[in-house]
């Protein structure tokens, strides 16, 4: 891992980690949102390579690999369209955070993946590139103050994880509707420059 990655999760980890301590706790009860004809075809997730950030917990790649795989499975598997697709998922690099001093460091948990989708139909490709996404812990349990590292076992922290990871790899695929036989999305206008205006 080069030292630009290791001070990049270093920073999401202790900065941008404050915005997943306000966030609302996981509700697995959601309702299914539309997703056309998608039907979860091959789950694959890869964790040989992850790199684990500075002060985290070590993870065995079989658990990130289990751990995904199943919350990708709850997320993304109740829907009966006709059309299969295929999701890949990479854990590129994680923090699990190790208990911290409370009100002093609080670290939080956080996980970077990349995901590449397959339409088996057309056996093709639908990410030129893989797309990344960070993820952060978000708890049934007040981490705010206390910390992760604390309040959740590395086993909770991964689970956490892998929820929220499949909840934001179900988002970008609806950033993708036409893949799934969904309207496109509207066009965003450009703000009006009269809008900035004080």
């Amino acid at each position: 891992m080069t030292f630009v990655s290791t001070m990049r999760i270093t920073v999401l980890t202790f900065i941008l980690g404050l915005l997943a301590a306000c966030a609302t706790p996981n509700n697995e009860k959601e309702p299914l949102l539309p997703m056309g004809d998608f039907l979860l075809g091959h789950n694959i997730v890869i964790a040989d390579d992850a790199q684990a950030g500075p002060l985290s917990r070590k993870a065995d790649p079989d658990d990130w690999e289990a751990a995904l795989k199943e919350a990708i499975n709850d997320r993304l598997g109740s829907y009966d369209g006709d059309h299969y697709f295929h999701i890949g998922t990479h854990v590129d690099a994680y923090v699990l955070a190790v208990p911290g001093i409370p009100l002093v460091a609080t670290p939080k948990s956080v996980l970077i993946i990349s995901v590449t989708v397959f339409d088996d139909r057309t056996r093709r490709k639908l990410t030129e590139e893989p797309k990344q996404l960070t993820v952060f812990e978000r708890s049934e349990k007040s981490t705010f103050i206390i910390g992760s590292g604390i309040r959740n076992s590395k086993a909770a922290q991964m689970r956490n994880l892998s929820r929220n990871a499949a909840r934001l790899i179900q988002k970008y695929l609806l950033e993708n509707p036409e893949w799934f036989g969904l309207p496109p999305l509207p066009v965003r206008e450009p703000d009006d420059p009269a809008d900035n205006r004080n």
